[in-house]
């Protein structure tokens, strides 16, 4: 196959796929999870559902790794870059239903965890929690003075962080703070989803969330 040179705007548009429909309308079984969905597949070990997908973004829990709608053909399904950029613009169908991942994409190694830079402020984190999800203030600021919740320089988006048993960042999430549109959401790659965005109180009791907003919202 002749190589094609794609534009910007078709690398742009391939990789912003929105990856649980394509898969839907490809055989794939998908599972809500929340805001999310869970990628439900077979191998020779058995069931998966280690994969979770929000828009084009997806992250494999179990190998560590995430990424956008190509990295996705090609992690999942071995596919070469210009056969996956073919599909996603639909220009080629290939018969992926039901294939198993890929261990890894070539010559790609898993990314080291690295925190998002942080912005100077936190303005735009403070004014969507309080005035949008109705944390209460001393909240935010509890976690900001511990460094868990912060604005990060690039979008803004709040980043909630999970510390190991010495306190070191070892998992971030971000959620952008948008007030129209689409509300992004993925974990940074990398990040050890065990440690995850928490709170240890006196009591005894284990409660569980599904986001951390819902917690800062039990909080309040």
């Amino acid at each position: 196959m002749p190589y094609i040179p794609y534009t910007e705007e078709e690398k742009r548009l391939a990789n912003g796929v929105d990856l649980a429909e394509f898969l839907r309308m490809r055989g794939e079984k998908l599972e809500k999870a929340g805001r999310e969905y869970k990628l439900i597949y077979h191998d020779g070990s058995g069931k998966h559902d280690s994969i979770t997908i929000h828009g084009a973004a997806w992250f494999d829990h179990k190998n560590q790794v995430g990424g956008g709608s190509i990295q996705f053909m090609r992690y999942f399904y071995g596919m070469d870059f210009q056969t996956a950029m073919n599909v996603l613009l639909g220009r080629s169908v290939a018969p992926i239903a039901h294939s198993p991942p890929k261990a890894a994409v070539p010559d790609e190694k898993p990314k080291e965890f690295q925190l998002p830079e942080k912005n100077s402020d936190m303005h735009r984190v403070y004014a969507y929690l309080i005035k949008q999800r109705f944390i209460a203030p001393d909240i935010i600021s509890f976690f900001a003075k511990n460094h868990t919740i912060y604005e990060d320089k690039e979008h803004h988006n709040a980043v909630f962080v999970g510390v190991d048993e010495n306190g070191v960042p070892r998992q971030a999430h971000k959620r952008s703070t948008n007030s129209f549109g689409k509300p992004f959401r993925i974990t940074c790659e990398g990040s050890d989803t065990k440690y995850s965005f928490s709170h240890f109180g006196k009591s005894e009791k284990l409660f569980v969330f599904e986001a951390p907003i819902d917690m800062l919202s039990y909080l309040t």
